[in-house]
């Protein structure tokens, strides 16, 4: 089956299927309320800087698709709805469009949509160890890209019959892509990336880590159902086994920034109180893909309500735990309980610092 061909199945199932975890870890996190807070709400500031440029708030639309003729609207949708609303965005796997030069307006049209805000785009780390650093420029320069990221999807890889699981070679792929012109982040796929390896992506180079963990989407669900749909039943079997694999996106979030990354969350991320503990727990982004595609097929209206309804959360956190702005969000006091707590303390993390409110 062809790259395009894969991106589409991909793309139905996640619309007609239920292909999220069914464990919330964000739900393990709550805030100290602040009933004296002490601030007018209209103070708040939930702007930041990203990738060079200032944006309206720590929120992108994450990698989702490209590739196909098909999927054009939607990445047009999109990108419009990020350009209104001042936010990033990334592009699905440009894999595609390397193998078939002809899809690749369907990436090119995000930057034409969202001229101003941060564009991210993407390859996969085995298309990377192939092919060599060279494709970096091909990427970057489809949609003249701020910032490319090279995923690491091997769960996925793992169920998908035609799966790529090649890994020896990534991490000097990866230490020669962190020399490249353009920046590049590291992104995980919906099974997190735990301290062991951000400290090997950051003595390889890497700086930016999109943690993509467990709790969103999960890749090895979808992959189940696309095994059901052609009579696999020995590949969905092996899927159903592997649905909550992975590393929780809050403890992610947590090993990735103890290891001296800037840290992208993502993986759950369903509202705005979401992206504001994902900054309390040491976040510098968000960003979520899911909950923008229903909307993406509608219009480009239908992702703007979405949008707005994410920023209208965060502000309402950010005022209700007395934070004017974005850096003094960082330093709220934070309380873990359930798996997520005993997660993070069964690998060494003492959870009570989060607790109390910490320096700037």
């Amino acid at each position: 089956m062809s790259t395009a061909s894969r991106k589409l199945d991909h793309i139905r199932i996640c619309l007609e299927n239920k292909v999220e975890s069914d464990w919330r870890p964000f739900d393990d996190l709550s805030f100290v309320h602040r009933a004296l807070p002490e601030i007018d709400a209209s103070q708040i500031d939930t702007g930041c800087r990203f990738l060079g440029k200032d944006i309206a708030a720590p929120i992108m639309i994450s990698a989702m698709t490209g590739g196909h003729p098909d999927t054009k609207k939607i990445n047009v949708n999109l990108a419009l709805a990020a350009q209104e609303m001042g936010i990033a965005i990334g592009v699905g796997s440009q894999r595609a469009a390397l193998e078939t030069p002809q899809v690749e307006d369907t990436f090119s049209a995000v930057r034409d949509a969202a001229p101003d805000v941060p564009v991210i785009g993407n390859i996969g780390s085995v298309q990377l160890q192939k092919e060599g650093i060279e494709i970096l420029d091909r990427i970057e320069g489809m949609i003249d890209a701020d910032a490319i990221a090279i995923h690491l999807n091997f769960l996925q890889e793992s169920i998908q019959p035609e799966g790529e699981t090649g890994a020896c070679g990534v991490i000097e792929a990866l230490r020669s892509a962190s020399k490249s012109k353009v920046p590049i982040m590291v992104k995980e796929t919906g099974a997190g990336i735990c301290k062991e390896d951000a400290k090997r992506l950051i003595d390889a180079g890497v700086k930016m880590i999109d943690v993509g963990g467990l709790g969103g989407t999960s890749w090895s669900e979808v992959e189940t159902y696309r095994a059901e749909e052609r009579g696999d039943l020995k590949s969905a079997q092996i899927g159903r086994l592997f649905i909550n694999w992975g590393v929780p996106t809050p403890v992610s979030v947590v090993e990735c920034a103890s290891a001296g990354a800037e840290v992208i969350s993502s993986g759950g991320i369903r509202s705005g109180i979401d992206v504001a503990k994902s900054l309390a727990l040491g976040a510098n982004m968000t960003g979520a893909a899911l909950p923008f595609l229903n909307p993406a097929m509608k219009g480009t209206d239908e992702v703007v309500k979405i949008l707005r309804s994410y920023i209208k959360a965060l502000r309402i956190s950010m005022f209700l735990t007395a934070s004017k702005n974005i850096p003094e969000l960082k330093t709220v006091p934070i309380i873990m309980g359930g798996r997520t707590r005993e997660i993070l303390e069964l690998r060494g993390f003492d959870t009570k610092k989060f607790t109390i409110k910490r320096e700037m």
